[in-house]
């Protein structure tokens, strides 16, 4: 992987629709990331629910603008910070409009990044999914007995 990959602050249009399709669990959205060789895609995915190990891959291949990005999602204003000094605005727009700032939305639609529209919808939904998932009474179980959650080993 080259260094620029890495660096990268925007995919071409047709790895954020597979990543999106792949998010929306479409298994050829899915298999063509693998195919073309954006693992880090689907790391990024990973990593938005929670996966450690994922996020630390992110992190440890110098994937840093995914990695701010993960945790923009999550209100983190450094991170957004650093997408911004990065120039990775499609991405701090994408965490924004995650975030419900619709005017995130309007800067993607003026720069003709509606794949990124559609990234943000798509994350949103599997996190309230993810979210509506936990707090069911089988989720608040299912959590309660994750041994290797309650010592870090997951």
């Amino acid at each position: 992987m080259t260094q620029s990959r890495q660096a990268l602050s925007v995919y071409p249009k047709e790895a954020i629709q597979f990543l999106t399709r792949h998010i929306m669990r479409d298994s050829a959205g899915f298999n063509w990331l693998i195919e073309h060789e954006y693992t880090e895609l689907i790391a990024l995915f990973d990593a938005v629910r929670d996966d450690r190990r994922a996020f630390a891959m992110l992190m440890d291949k110098k994937f840093f603008i995914l990695a701010a990005f993960v945790n923009a999602i999550w209100d983190d204003e450094k991170a957004l910070k650093f997408l911004m000094d990065m120039k990775a605005f499609e991405w701090a727009a994408c965490a924004n409009r995650i975030n419900g700032d619709v005017s995130a939305e309007a800067f993607l639609k003026r720069i003709n990044r509606d794949d990124y529209i559609l990234l943000a919808h798509a994350i949103q939904s599997r996190i309230h999914e993810d979210g509506d998932r936990n707090v069911s009474p089988i989720g608040v179980f299912k959590n309660i007995f994750n041994f290797k959650k309650m010592f870090g080993k997951d």
